[in-house]
């Protein structure tokens, strides 16, 4: 039985249920090198085979990012040629964007904790905007301005994986990465009153071992429970200094991968497969309710993804627990398979995770292809059938 309804009075903006994602970090990686993921994975340059292939899949609704590090080279200074034709192309196939502003990549001459760091990405946000107005002035613009602060605060401020390379300052990290975010936004919306912010952060579960001490106990919660401290602060719940608004939470993107769940103490996996379920493991439509709860919010399904041969079967579970969640009550206005086409790992470019609907595969010439995986497409289009809202 296909669930085709929506809890939610709101009518979603997005033009197809099912979405896709093509990965464009463009961040300094753990050795302090550029990665630029649109231009390795060829995505720029094959945009129209891309943008082809995602007929057959019934994918309208498409995630990308502008690349802070290539627009503005010059402070002050923006280049749009890339995203230009990024947008042409994609009106060209009719194919809905999602853009991130920043998907983990800054401009070459700033950290999170340099002092103009919310002052410069509130600027490259009122000018984007009004770039993409100059082109488009009748569609919805639908913008993640910075993507997976959680995450990022940790790798640049915790584990020093990339800028600003520290450990013991995620928090600083992450209060320097929201004030630019919701400084953002006051931009946008002084350009565009109706840009819609769509925010992308992961969602967890962390737990403790069975053994566990009070004091683990509690370290387990807390960890847990600082899962929301973004979307806290964007809504004036936490910092209200910052000038978060209620309003600012407006779609509620959680990207789930299958190393979302673990032991707070050891950082100990917690296994997915029914073959090997662990106890503490809470189905993904668990943890969609308990962000709808929090705040009564329409969620989407940001990113989520399988490498290797078990994608198939991540598909089907994905839907399933996301059919259970919309019966449940929860608005769910879409499910984004991240990345559809291969990336490589962003330290060792030359491991290709094999996690999209299409595989990287260079032929004995030295061509490079889009090989597409039969087995996770097949069950990609079952899923369809299990879960999925009509287009809006």
């Amino acid at each position: 039985m296909t669930a085709t309804f929506s809890p939610f009075p709101e009518k979603s903006p997005f033009r197809s249920f099912w979405m896709g994602g093509f990965e464009c970090a463009d961040h300094l990686n753990a050795f302090g090198n550029r990665v630029d993921l649109l231009n390795i994975t060829q995505h720029l340059e094959r945009i129209d085979e891309d943008y082809e292939n995602l007929a057959p899949l019934k994918i309208r609704t498409v995630r990308e990012g502008i690349r802070w590090s290539q627009v503005e080279k010059i402070p002050y200074v923006y280049d749009w040629t890339a995203v230009a034709r990024m947008m042409e192309r994609g009106r060209a196939h009719g194919v809905q964007q999602v853009w991130d502003i920043c998907h983990f990549g800054f401009a070459e001459d700033l950290t999170p904790l340099h002092p103009l760091f919310p002052r410069r990405f509130a600027a490259l946000c009122r000018a984007f905007v009004r770039f993409f107005r100059s082109v488009d002035r009748e569609s919805t613009l639908i913008v993640t301005p910075i993507n997976e602060v959680s995450f990022l605060s940790w790798y640049g401020g915790d584990i020093r994986a990339t800028s600003p390379y520290c450990t013991k300052q995620g928090w600083e990290v992450k209060y320097q990465l929201m004030k630019a975010y919701i400084e953002g936004i006051e931009a946008m919306k002084e350009e565009d009153a109706g840009v819609r912010i769509f925010t992308t952060e992961p969602l967890i579960n962390v737990t403790h071992a069975p053994d566990a001490t009070p004091k683990q106990k509690k370290a387990a919660r807390d960890h847990h429970q600082s899962q929301f401290q973004v979307t806290d602060i964007l809504g004036g719940q936490l910092c209200p200094e910052l000038r978060g608004q209620p309003e600012y939470l407006d779609i509620l993107g959680i990207n789930y991968y299958y190393d979302n769940q673990w032991v707070q103490a050891t950082g100990e996996r917690l296994p997915w497969k029914m073959t090997r379920m662990d106890a503490r493991w809470v189905q993904p439509h668990r943890l969609f309710q308990e962000v709808y709860k929090r705040y009564r919010r329409p969620l989407v399904l940001a990113e989520t993804s399988h490498p290797g041969v078990d994608r198939p079967l991540w598909i089907r579970m994905i839907a399933n627990e996301c059919r259970v969640a919309l019966e449940a009550g929860v608005p769910l206005w879409g499910i984004c398979w991240y990345p559809l086409i291969d990336r490589p790992d962003w330290d060792h470019l030359h491991q290709w995770h094999q996690s999209g609907l299409w595989d990287r595969e260079v032929l004995s010439d030295g061509t490079v292809v889009r090989r597409l995986h039969e087995p996770a497409v097949r069950e990609f289009i079952k899923a369809q059938q299990i879960v999925g809202l009509p287009p809006g």
